[in-house]
Order: C-alpha cells, then sequence, then structure tokens
C-alpha cells in the first residue's frame, strides 16, 4: 500500500503533466492548428481543479496527522500545496487566453508580436519543476524562478510596441484595429501572469530545500553577500532561519556555518530597502568607531537596484526584555549597571554644543493615520463639560507642536533611535551590552532614546503583580538615571521634552497592541500628558514638572 506522501506526490506529478498540456492546447490554439481546441481545454480545466482539490485535501490531512520526526515530508508537502494552487491558477489563465482569442477580429494578428518565446519560457520552466523538486534541485529551482524575469522582459517588449501601434491608429476608422490590440495586451497579460505563477513555484521548492520561505531576490541578494563576504560559508555551507517578528519591512534571518572548527560562525542576514539597509551599514560603522564592538561586525553588504542586502555579526546573549521577565535579579543587576555606565560613557563622549528642535509630536500627526487604522476610536472630539473644556485629539496635538516647534534641546548626542530593550542584547559571562538594529542612529536629543527606552519597559503586556511591579521598579530607576545627567549637564527643559517624547512613544505603541484595555490605556496617558503640557501655555514651560506616576502601571 502506498504512503500518504507518495499518493500526494504522484497526484501532483498528474498535475503538472494535465497543466503542461494545458499550456501546449493553448499555443496550438493561437497557432490556429485547431480551433475545437478551447472545449478540450475547458474539460482538462475541471479535471485540473478536481486534482488540486484531492492533492490540497491530502496535504491538510497529511500535515495535521504528522509525526513530528518527519520534517522533510512536511516541508515538502507544504511545497507541494503552494506548487499545486499556482498551477491550477496556471491552468486558469490558459483557458482565460484561448477565451481571449474570441475577441480577435482574426487570429493571425497576435503573430505580429513576441508570444511564441514567452510560451517556450513556460513550456522549459513547467517541464522542469517535477524533476527539480524530486532532485532538491537549488540551481534548477533559481533557474524555474529566473523565468519569471524573462517573461516579465517579453512582456515589456511586446506592450511597446502594441502602444507604437496605438499611435499609428485612426481612431475612428480603425475600430477593428483598436479591438485587436487590446485584446492582445490581455493575452499577454495573461502569459506575464503565468511568470507569477512559475515563480512562486520555484520559491516553494527553494522553501522545501531549506526549509524557509524566502523570495528569489533574497535568496540571490544571501548568495552574493556570502560570495563578497568575510563570513566562513559559502550558499551550500550554511543553515538559516527566518527571524519572525520584525516591523522593519526588512527580510532578516539568522545565518550558521556549518563548518565543525574554529572558524564557525553565525550571523544576521537583511534584505529590504537600499536607504535603510545603506543606513544601517553606516550607523554600524559609527558605532563601532565610538566604542569598538558595540556594534555587530560587518561581514558584507551588497546592492542591487532599489535593494540592498547585509551581513553582520550575530551577537551571543539574550535580548535585554528577556532579561527582564526571565531573569534573576543579580544578572538583571549586571545588565543595568553596564547599560547605564555605556550610555553614560556614549553621551559624554559623542555630546556636542548643538541645540535641536524636537519632533516627538510631528511624529505623531505622522503615524496618526496608522493609529486610527488600528483603533478607528482613538481619535477623541471636543466635548464641553459644564464649564470644563475638554481638547479633541487633533487639538491637542496641534497646540503641543506649536510648543514643541519653541523647544530645543540644550546639546545632542550619538542616539541609537530605536531604543526598545529588544534592540539591546546583554552576554552575561563576557559582562558587555550590544546594540542592533541600528538604521535610526544619528546625532540627536538623548530624551528620544530614554523615553524609547521606558515605555518599552512600560508597555510589555505583562500584567502579573511580581513581574509588573518589577517593570516599574525598572522604569523608576532608569527615569532617576536620566533625570540626573539631565541635571549634571544643566538641561533646563528635560522634563518638558521627556512629557512630549512620552506622550509621543504612547500614542504611537498603540498601534502595535490590539488589546482594547491596554492600549486604551497607553492613548489615555498620552493625552494626560497634552492636557498637562498645555496647562502650562500661559506660565514659563521651564516650570513645568513631569507627573512622573504617568509611568507606572
Amino acid at each position: 500500500m502506498k504512503k500518504k506522501y507518495e499518493t500526494i506526490l504522484e497526484n501532483f506529478i498528474f498535475l503538472s503533466l494535465e497543466v503542461k498540456n494545458q499550456i501546449k492546447l493553448t499555443e496550438e490554439f493561437i497557432n490556429g492548428t485547431n480551433k475545437e481546441l478551447i472545449e478540450k481545454m475547458e474539460l482538462k480545466d475541471d479535471y485540473i481543479d478536481h486534482l488540486k482539490t484531492i492533492i490540497e485535501d491530502g496535504c491538510f490531512s497529511y500535515i495535521n496527522l504528522a509525526d513530528k520526526q518527519e520534517g522533510y515530508e512536511v516541508k515538502a508537502i507544504r511545497s507541494i500545496h503552494i506548487m499545486s494552487v499556482n498551477l491550477e491558477r496556471i491552468a486558469d489563465y490558459c483557458e482565460n487566453i484561448a477565451r481571449q482569442t474570441k475577441h480577435l477580429t482574426e487570429l493571425s494578428f497576435i503573430k505580429k508580436y513576441r508570444y511564441i518565446p514567452m510560451f517556450d519560457k513556460i513550456n522549459y520552466a513547467i517541464s522542469k519543476i517535477v524533476t527539480v523538486f524530486k532532485d532538491r534541485d537549488l540551481s534548477g529551482a533559481l533557474e524555474i524562478c529566473r523565468a519569471e524575469v524573462d517573461l516579465d522582459d517579453i512582456y515589456k517588449l511586446n506592450f511597446d510596441e502594441i502602444m507604437e501601434d496605438f499611435e499609428k491608429l485612426n481612431i475612428r476608422k480603425d475600430k477593428q484595429l483598436i479591438q485587436n490590440l487590446i485584446t492582445a495586451i490581455f493575452i499577454f497579460r495573461y502569459l506575464e501572469r503565468i511568470g507569477d505563477s512559475i515563480l512562486n513555484i520555484g520559491e516553494a521548492i527553494i522553501f522545501s530545500v531549506i526549509g524557509e520561505k524566502i523570495k528569489i531576490r533574497q535568496f540571490e541578494a544571501l548568495e552574493k553577500t556570502l560570495l563578497e563576504s568575510t563570513f566562513n560559508g559559502t550558499l551550500t555551507e550554511i543553515d538559516f532561519r527566518a527571524i519572525l517578528g520584525s516591523r522593519s519591512g526588512c527580510y532578516i534571518s539568522k545565518i550558521n556555518s556549518k563548518k565543525d572548527n574554529k572558524k564557525r560562525e553565525q550571523g544576521i542576514f537583511k534584505e529590504g530597502d537600499i536607504n535603510k539597509i545603506r543606513k544601517e551599514r553606516d550607523s554600524i560603522n559609527l558605532w563601532n568607531k565610538v566604542i569598538p564592538g558595540i556594534a555587530p561586525k560587518v561581514f558584507g553588504y551588497y546592492e542591487k537596484g532599489d535593494t540592498a542586502s547585509l551581513l553582520v555579526e550575530f551577537f551571543h546573549g539574550s535580548p535585554l526584555d528577556q532579561i527582564i521577565l526571565c531573569e534573576g535579579y543579580d544578572i538583571l543587576t549586571d545588565a543595568f549597571v553596564i547599560l547605564e555606565n555605556t550610555l553614560y560613557k556614549i553621551w559624554m563622549k559623542t555630546k556636542k554644543d548643538e541645540m535641536l528642535k524636537l519632533t516627538a509630536i510631528s511624529q505623531i500627526k505622522d503615524r496618526f493615520s496608522n493609529i486610527c487604522r488600528v483603533h478607528p476610536t482613538y481619535s477623541r472630539n471636543c466635548k464641553i463639560i459644564e464649564s470644563l473644556n475638554i481638547y479633541s485629539s487633533k487639538t491637542l496635538i496641534e497646540e503641543c507642536a506649536e510648543i514643541e516647534n519653541d523647544i530645543y534641546s540644550p546639546f545632542t548626542v550619538l542616539i541609537h533611535g530605536d531604543f526598545n530593550t529588544n534592540n539591546l542584547v546583554f552576554n552575561h559571562k563576557e559582562q558587555k551590552i550590544n546594540f542592533i538594529d541600528l538604521y535610526r542612529s544619528k546625532q540627536g536629543d538623548y530624551v528620544q532614546d530614554a523615553s524609547v527606552f521606558l515605555i518599552s519597559n512600560y508597555r510589555l503586556p505583562i500584567f502579573k503583580t511580581k513581574i509588573r511591579n518589577r517593570l516599574n521598579e525598572i522604569i523608576e530607576h532608569f527615569y532617576k538615571f536620566y533625570s540626573s545627567f539631565a541635571r549634571q549637564n544643566h538641561d533646563n527643559t528635560y522634563e518638558l521634552r521627556m512629557a512630549l517624547a512620552l506622550a509621543r512613544s504612547f500614542y504611537t505603541s498603540t498601534r502595535f497592541e490590539l488589546d482594547d484595555d491596554f492600549s486604551k490605556d497607553m492613548f489615555l496617558r498620552a493625552h494626560f500628558l497634552m492636557e498637562k503640557i498645555l496647562s502650562f501655555k500661559k506660565e514659563s514651560l521651564k516650570n513645568f514638572k513631569l507627573p512622573s506616576d504617568v509611568l507606572y502601571y
């Protein structure tokens, strides 16, 4: 009796053969060799839909019952499901192409353009799928993926030629020609979309081999970055795992060299927007000039088009948020002493006597639509209760923005720019703190980093009394540290800037928190701080005192 996996694989092979035949029939239909083929294609399309459903049911059943030891087969089954969905989609495109030809006044019209090279690319890629999948052939999977680029290029050539033919038209006289040109665009668009599905299939095969979802662009960037880096391992000599939960918009994965020797290395690979990745590389280099080793070593960097990739050192240790939640007071105390000493050293070493305008409230304005998208009710309307006038959210923001325009920090320091506890790594064995995710680093106001750090502790969604008391103690400890630094450096607007920055952090953090009670709490605290600031509007703002109780849950 066949194993369930073998049955699913067998059905997948039949599906790929049927789709391959549909592509062949579509090309024959366009060539005009048999005008009755469309009926045959429609019958085959029903069978393809049925096969896809059988495979889909088998895949879900297998995954649901699979033993944990069947690691590769589970990945292969997930890959088969993705490929089957895309093969069925390709068959639908073929049927759509055949139906579009009915709108051509003469079938031979399409032969003016490059449809044969597109079919050649499609046929070649589809014919390789089963063999490449069964052989776990990475280079073959990449070749399948690259068919999409070739199809895009040919589509662009056809599109440009059709546009040129449109320009030659007499709109009143050439109505049939207009119909043919529009139909041709649709046909080539379907052929181009087949390329998108082929790309999905190639990436699914890559997933079945390496066990992680990665786009061809990212895979090629990783390959190129490794080749041009000092990292000890090529693409065939590494394991990597995608890192989930990033809000940066970048693809991030952890790289492990498979070599069992003293030179075995671990790294973090990032791929994304060229400006963001380039900025992170430059920031890393800047930090390591200020305090060598505080930021990760750059192994390699690569740019292509509007994206770039970066391979950096992986720091052993634990993110500070994990230390806070899981470790004892002895380790926690060590971490905080080292962090305080490190911050003080950085701030004093990079301090510049230059004034800098605050931008906290402007950041609320920039993110306001995103906040309301997650929490539509987090935009309070103006209210009047007896003689009490309660400002609307927008009025509070606008009024505080006016105050902010006149507030400057008396000096600048090098700041992290995203000073959340999960961007700080503590190695207890080596007694050191490292900074990661540095693309927002710049010369700025230390209050920005200080407020982000305080709220990153506050917004940890832990409400058990013991841990919440610990978080409150940490917040109190570091608030005193920041306040002490301000007094030592004669920072007279520190408390006002801190209030504005905390209002910003409370308000913008709501877009990452779906717990209604907790997010509403942060929303109200942001409003409380802005109202408190406005109550000092007619007095000297230098007298403003931050109501520090707002920091504790």
